[in-house]
């Protein structure tokens, strides 16, 4: 992996579903398929300038591993941005993930290109 940020501008989703608002309708399970150790995950309502915390703490997540991602029953937003640092420092984010209607997100590295599948 090169060391220049890795965007995924394009994998920006946007969804037209209507909101359902219900405890951790936000939760979704985050799937490493990137061929590399995640090392801090980051998620961010998409009209915030800030990260937050490191989701992982002192976890990794290796290749092939899933971590599920909750979120506290009093969050109402849907669209949210997700960040990941690789163990090696680099890092890459992607945009605009109703996580109103996605329940799984799956990242890909790949030559250089980083992208999302989601369900």
């Amino acid at each position: 992996m090169n060391t220049l940020l890795k965007m995924a501008a394009p994998a920006a989703l946007l969804f037209a579903a209507a909101p359902a608002y219900s405890v951790g309708i936000q939760d979704f399970d985050l799937v490493n398929a990137t061929g590399y150790t995640i090392s801090e995950v980051y998620v961010a309502p998409s009209s915030s300038n800030e990260w937050e915390e490191d989701l992982m703490g002192l976890d990794i997540l290796e290749d092939g591993e899933t971590v599920t991602i909750e979120f506290a029953p009093r969050q109402k937003a849907c669209n949210y941005d997700i960040k990941v640092v690789w163990d090696d420092g680099d890092e890459a984010f992607w945009q605009g993930f109703d996580l109103c209607t996605v329940s799984e997100v799956t990242l890909h590295w790949d030559n250089g290109r980083a992208w999302a599948e989601y369900e």
